[in-house]
């Protein structure tokens, strides 16, 4: 069984279309209790763990920086140091936001990250925390996951668009929309990787 953490988000559902997968909700694990999150791994005792949870609320973060981190690092790291103590491995999803926002060209995995604000300095701190816990381990970075359900740059534009003559949108973002499913399949992927060399 891979154990996800998150159940609700795009990436958590598209995850959870896939047999073996079980999904935790909130009141199974809560993100804001490091420890909690680590009880549940350790509960469950699955072959590995997708992080697909996060604090996600990137203007909100300014003022929530503590919480933010909290869940975006303090509980990745707990999860990959339960992971370790299992000999299991962990696939964490992270973000574009690791980088400064500059360019327009991919980024490679060893890019320097320079985050421009709290959200992304806290799923940095995600991304260290996991690597620093030393075991089996992947962080895949993405950006403006879509999917036909939940909130995205999408469904958005195609509900205002119903309703409205004109919309006006930024025009200084470069993004790569990333489809939910295809997500979730490099997730599985890198999970399968990941027991059959640790050490990939």
């Amino acid at each position: 069984m891979i154990l996800v953490f998150g159940k609700t988000g795009q990436l958590a559902r598209a995850l959870q279309s896939h047999a073996g997968v079980t999904a935790l909700e909130r009141d199974a694990a809560d993100l804001s209790d490091p420890q909690a999150c680590a009880a549940a791994i350790t509960a469950h005792r699955p072959r590995a763990v997708i992080n697909a949870a996060a604090y996600t609320a990137v203007d909100r973060a300014e003022d929530e920086e503590p919480l933010a981190t909290r869940i975006n690092a303090d509980s990745p790291g707990a999860m990959a140091r339960a992971c370790v103590a299992q000999g299991i491995p962990l696939v964490h999803v992270s973000t574009d936001y690791v980088f400064d926002g500059s360019g327009d060209q991919p980024r490679l995995p060893d890019a320097p990250t320079a985050p421009l604000n709290a959200y992304g300095r806290s799923k940095l701190a995600g991304e260290q925390a996991v690597v620093q816990a030393g075991g089996a381990h992947a962080v895949i970075r993405t950006a403006w996951v879509v999917s036909g359900g939940g909130a995205n740059f999408v469904t958005t534009m195609l509900r205002l668009g119903a309703t409205r003559d004109a919309l006006s949108v930024v025009g200084d973002q470069i993004g790569g929309p990333t489809p939910a499913d295809a997500l979730a399949e490099a997730c599985l992927a890198a999970v399968q990787g990941l027991l059959r060399d640790p050490a990939l």
